[in-house]
């Protein structure tokens, strides 16, 4: 009797268990952003190798690029995919009750942040390519108002779009997106976690672009879309707010191009 009360408390700890570990990747990865900043700041030799310079990158000045955005997206993204890994862990937990088999949350968690490492990929090589065709300056901002306005006009008109509202539907309701996708095994929770990471890759690849226009190391303009991303997924607001947001971003873009 003793033994089966001893596992339901821990049971009932799962969801502490799993949001202080979600809590923790996110405050690592942040750390990892506060770090990248100071190092800017003070001339750090790892940082500076991350940096546009003159010459060539290296293939392992590529790999500390692609660690330096995994690492940002998990800061920036993990923080809002929260309640869908906690609602994982709350069907997890019914049916350790029920005795029917179950996965770790992790697997889950996995699936989602590989959707991001492509992502992370594909920005890697963006400014790789912008820094070869000079168009980055040392801060990491676009250095052409035609580039700058182009990524602010395109992330204004896809707030707009019929794709950016069927993938941030999936991202706003996550037990419902987990109850409907569920699969068994390990295999399926990863594929799971990987399709919430595609609607959620869909849904913000563009707002992570925006990077390049403020400044990928720009600690206030990563916070600021972060808490945007949040307000999105989290905040119980119409449709309309993240149109606005859609219309302001175009203004921004008209702006940058009259100030030329």
């Amino acid at each position: 009797m003793q033994a089966v009360h001893s596992v339901e408390v821990l049971l009932r700890r799962d969801r502490w268990v799993v949001a202080g570990g979600v809590a923790g990747a996110v405050a690592l990865a942040w750390a990892y952003q506060l770090y990248m900043v100071w190092g800017m700041e003070h001339g750090s030799t790892v940082i500076a190798m991350l940096m546009p310079n003159t010459q060539s990158w290296t293939a392992f000045d590529a790999f500390l690029l692609f660690v330096m955005w995994v690492l940002m997206m998990v800061a920036m993204m993990l923080p809002s995919v929260a309640p869908t890994v906690l609602a994982f862990a709350e069907v997890n937990r019914r049916r350790r009750e029920q005795q029917s088999p179950f996965v770790r949350t992790g697997v889950f968690l996995s699936g989602y942040l590989t959707a991001w490492v492509g992502f992370s990929l594909v920005a890697t090589a963006a400014q790789l390519a912008l820094h070869t065709a000079a168009l980055l300056s040392p801060a990491m901002v676009a250095r052409s108002p035609v580039l700058g306005a182009g990524l602010l006009f395109a992330t204004g008109v896809f707030q707009w779009t019929p794709l950016k509202q069927a993938c941030l539907s999936r991202c706003r309701s996550p037990l419902g997106f987990v109850l409907t996708h569920w699969r068994e095994g390990a295999a399926g929770a990863f594929g799971v976690g990987l399709l919430h990471g595609a609607y959620c890759t869909g849904c913000c690849a563009l707002l992570m672009a925006l990077l390049f226009v403020n400044g990928v190391m720009n600690i206030a303009w990563i916070a600021v879309l972060t808490l945007f991303v949040l307000a999105e997924k989290l905040l119980p607001w119409p449709i309309w707010p993240g149109r606005l947001a859609g219309l302001l971003l175009c203004i921004w873009g008209a702006l940058v191009l009259t100030a030329r």
